[in-house]
C-alpha cells in the first residue's frame, strides 16, 4: 500500500485588489481605507523621504496629509489609473506644494544620529560613498532633487515627470542634467 502524506492548508484569504478597497473606502468602509494605507505607505514613505531631502519627520507629515487628501478625495477618484498611481502623484504634488510654501530643513540627525555618524566613519569607504550621495542629494535645489528622485531612483521618465511637475520635458532634462552636474561636483568626481 502507498503511504501518502497529505496536508491539508487553510485557503489563504482572497486578495482584495486596489479598486474594491478604493470603492469600498470612497464609501466610507475605514478597514479598506487602513489595508490601503498598510498597503501603500512604505513606498511612499521612501519616495517621499528623498524628496523631503532625508528628513524622516517631513516625509512622515507629508506621507499623513497624502492620505488624509486621499481619504477626501476618494470619492472623486475615477479609476482611469491605478490606485498606487493616483496615490503616487498624490504623494509627489504634497510634496511639491510643502517644497514651495517653505524651503526644507537640513537633516537633523540628533545625538543618536551622531553615533551612526560615528560609526561610519569607521567603516570601510563603500559605506561612506553611501552617505556622501545622500548628503549631497540633500544639498540638491528642491526641483532638480525632484527630477533626479522621479528619474533615477522612481524610474520615472521624462514625460511623466513633465507632467506631474507642470514643466516641459526639456525642463525636466535639464534639471536632471543640472541634478546629476551638481552631485559630481559636490562627490569630487567633476
Amino acid at each position: 500500500m502507498l503511504d501518502t502524506l497529505v496536508t491539508a492548508t487553510a485557503p489563504s484569504p482572497p486578495v482584495v485588489d486596489d479598486a474594491a478597497l478604493a470603492r469600498a473606502a470612497a464609501e466610507g468602509d475605514t478597514r479598506a481605507f487602513e489595508r490601503i494605507y498598510r498597503r501603500h505607505s512604505p513606498r511612499l514613505y521612501a519616495l517621499l523621504w528623498r524628496l523631503c531631502g532625508g528628513n524622516a519627520a517631513r516625509a512622515e507629515d507629508v506621507l499623513q496629509e497624502t492620505f488624509i487628501q486621499a481619504w477626501r478625495k476618494l470619492p472623486q477618484f475615477r479609476f482611469e489609473s491605478a490606485l498606487a498611481t493616483w496615490l503616487h502623484r498624490l504623494a509627489v504634488n504634497t510634496a511639491l506644494m510643502e517644497l514651495r510654501a517653505a524651503t526644507f530643513e537640513s537633516l537633523d540627525i540628533g545625538e543618536s544620529g551622531m553615533d551612526v555618524l560615528a560609526e561610519m566613519a569607521e567603516t570601510p569607504r563603500c559605506h561612506a560613498t553611501g552617505m556622501d550621495l545622500e548628503r549631497a542629494l540633500l544639498t540638491l535645489p528642491p526641483r532638480a532633487r525632484a527630477v533626479l528622485v522621479l528619474h533615477d531612483i522612481e524610474g520615472w521618465k521624462h514625460q511623466e515627470i513633465a507632467v506631474e511637475l507642470q514643466m516641459a520635458v526639456g525642463s525636466s532634462k535639464a534639471q536632471l542634467h543640472r541634478a546629476r552636474s551638481l552631485l559630481r561636483t559636490r562627490l569630487g568626481d567633476a
